[in-house]
């Protein structure tokens, strides 16, 4: 939904030098991009570490993101378009998202859609994050859709693996990765933005297909 990633990067860098700790920070985005953020300081730490210790961390490291993209924030370029494309056709929205609840808060304050998502699954409800699929299920459990009538816009690798193992067809965001990093047979488009979409007429052919 959000341009966010490479705020996503930098936060890191600022969270690791105010700990002391070095990190090789490609390495750490694809370890950790789409995981819960206490996974993600596990990953950090090299460590398990528990909720509760992981928490004031958590938080610590995303008011910085808040506070860098805040001034610059930007969605996917026409993401907000696309999904008033959607709603006209009466297509459920869901967002799964490792994300805690004021990452969600903050997105969806910005973005200020004219209708909330139908419904949010987080990363801080208890469920594992990407490559498991367990927030991508919930999430189409949560909208009364089944897995496999369920179509995934994803942004990381370990999200579109995910959508693989929860048996759903993705769309590759190719915003920071490219086509063949998102690749994969459940993959049934690759773009860089949602006005691609838009143009190739995607909702239309897949209403049509269906």
């Amino acid at each position: 939904m959000i341009d966010s990633m490479p705020f996503h990067a930098r936060s890191w860098e600022v969270f690791a030098q105010r700990h002391g700790v070095k990190m090789d920070l490609p390495e750490l985005m694809r370890r950790t991009t789409g995981r819960t953020g206490t996974e993600c300081m596990g990953e950090l730490f090299g460590r398990v570490m528990s909720v509760a210790e992981a928490l004031p961390l958590v938080q610590e490291k995303e008011q910085i993101y808040r506070d860098m993209f805040a001034p610059v924030f930007a969605e996917v370029r026409g993401f907000k378009a696309f999904e008033a494309a959607a709603r006209d056709l009466g297509l459920k929205i869901a967002v799964g998202t490792a994300g805690d609840i004021h990452n969600v808060e903050f997105a969806l304050s910005h973005l200020k859609l004219p209708q909330a998502p139908q419904a949010v699954i987080r990363g801080d409800m208890g469920l594992p994050g990407k490559p498991e699929p367990a927030i991508f299920l919930e999430a189409a459990r949560a909208v009364s859709v089944r897995p496999n009538g369920a179509i995934v816009f994803e942004d990381a690798p370990l999200g579109i693996e995910a959508a693989l193992r929860a048996g759903m067809r993705a769309v590759a965001i190719c915003s920071t990765h490219s086509a063949a990093e998102l690749a994969g047979d459940h993959v049934i488009a690759a773009v860089k933005n949602y006005e691609e979409l838009i143009a190739q007429g995607f909702l239309q052919s897949l209403r049509i297909a269906d």
